[in-house]
């Protein structure tokens, strides 16, 4: 009796510390959510909103704009991600030379980008990708380029600004986790495999790699995630153009509901999209990483 009293007790005071957090992830998640899914549904805005089904939907495949933020979003995906991975993991194991002097001033060299203002230094590439900025200037002093480049102007090197800034900015957030991977790594097993006469680059295939798994899983779901929902950049370097060269689906979603007329049910039906590509790349992300959980 005394026990099931206790037990009893210990409920009660979990519960008293869960349900606070239950109350505010209901109130800030999953209320919005289902809000949004109810908006998704209508047309119009403000006490004004119709009941149209699945209409906002089927717009969809005939609006050309939302095709162009579509296939803008998924090269950046397509074309970043798998750098940005690769870079990262190339930097962390570098980094983790036990003879590499002055790791700590390039660990946090490299880590910095990530932790400053998206906004500041989304101006700050403006500035240094214009036709008379420091990289066109470069370029042309070191004699690799005669005229400037349109960084910014042309729908081609308008993306690929784009994805050298987020490259610039969220490698050193992956880098981070591959080096705390690497130190949890036990050197006895790269020791073992350099008696066994296996090089730097099959000890990276054969034992880095494998042993990263599960971070390098986590980092590229985490990466598809923040690439598919792409706005700062794309807003404060490009604005979207030249004519929608390099607009993302969250900056149309943005314009659908404070730039062009207002249609906030529209700009719900385009948001849940990105759910839908996110759990459909995620997903395949774990299927072809073969976790099974």
């Amino acid at each position: 009796m005394k026990k099931s009293r206790l037990n009893k007790n210990y409920d009660r005071t979990g519960w008293l510390f869960t349900i606070p957090s239950i109350l505010i992830i209901i109130s800030f998640v999953f209320y919005p959510m289902i809000k949004a899914l109810i908006t998704s549904l209508e047309s119009g805005m403000g006490n004004n909103l119709k009941f149209v089904g699945i209409a906002n939907y089927t717009r969809l495949f005939t609006d050309d704009i939302f095709k162009k933020a579509v296939t803008n979003t998924l090269i950046y995906l397509v074309v970043q991600v798998p750098i940005m991975i690769l870079l990262a993991l190339f930097i962390s194991v570098m980094l983790n030379d036990k003879n590499l002097k002055l790791k700590g001033f390039f660990r946090t060299a490299i880590f910095l980008p990530c932790v400053t203002s998206l906004v500041a230094y989304s101006v700050i590439f403006k500035s240094l990708f214009s036709n008379d900025g420091l990289m066109n200037n470069l370029l042309i002093n070191i004699h690799l380029i005669t005229t400037p480049i349109e960084w910014i102007t042309s729908p081609f090197w308008a993306k690929i600004t784009i994805i050298i800034a987020i490259t610039w900015r969220w490698t050193g957030y992956n880098m981070i986790f591959y080096l705390a991977g690497l130190q949890n790594i036990d050197p006895s097993i790269y020791e073992a495999a350099r008696i066994d006469g296996a090089t730097g680059v099959k000890q990276f295939f054969h034992i880095t790699v494998p042993l990263l798994k599960p971070i390098i899983l986590f980092t590229t779901v985490m990466s598809t995630t923040g690439t598919l929902q792409l706005f700062d950049e794309v807003m404060n370097i490009t604005k979207g153009g030249p004519g929608n060269a390099s607009t993302t689906i969250s900056q149309y979603i943005y314009n659908l509901s404070f730039k062009y007329s207002p249609n906030f049910g529209y700009a719900a039906a385009v948001s849940f999209t990105i759910v839908i590509m996110i759990a459909v790349l995620s997903l395949i992300q774990f299927k072809v990483a073969g976790d099974e959980k």
